[in-house]
């Protein structure tokens, strides 16, 4: 699907995905990512929900602190997934809400609430066989 980028041009918005894939900024990305709206684009180095571990989310906590986050998209691939709360416990502490979505409706919901200047990050995980 394709996503077409509004006036927020200096922000990072996602610009189209596929079931393997995410566009930032018309820029293709085949892997896990970080995007934050206003910071490089960043790879997050996890290939499978299963393979998620607490430092995969701790990473998230300096980078959301840096930034201001107050919540985090999850992007749990296909399908919706939960992460247990003892990965997102960081988050948590620091009182950055998580919400878990499926890839899709992460996608649309970081766009939507980035465009009206929240807090926000989106956490992609794009899973590799």
């Amino acid at each position: 699907m394709k996503l077409h980028q509004d006036s927020a041009d200096a922000l990072n918005t996602v610009t189209g995905y596929g079931a393997d894939y995410v566009d930032v900024n018309l820029q293709r990305y085949e892997h896990s990512i970080l995007v934050f709206p206003q910071a490089p684009v960043a790879p997050w180095p996890v290939s499978s929900f299963d393979a998620l571990t607490p430092e995969h989310f701790d990473a998230l906590v300096e980078s959301a602190g840096e930034s201001g986050v107050e919540v985090v998209i999850f992007g749990t691939g296909a399908r919706l997934r939960f992460a247990h709360p003892r990965l997102t416990v960081a988050l948590s502490r620091q009182r950055i809400g998580i919400e878990a979505m499926d890839f899709q409706a992460a996608c649309r919901t970081y766009n939507i609430l980035m465009a009206e200047g929240r807090k926000v990050a989106l956490a992609l995980l794009i899973e590799k066989p």
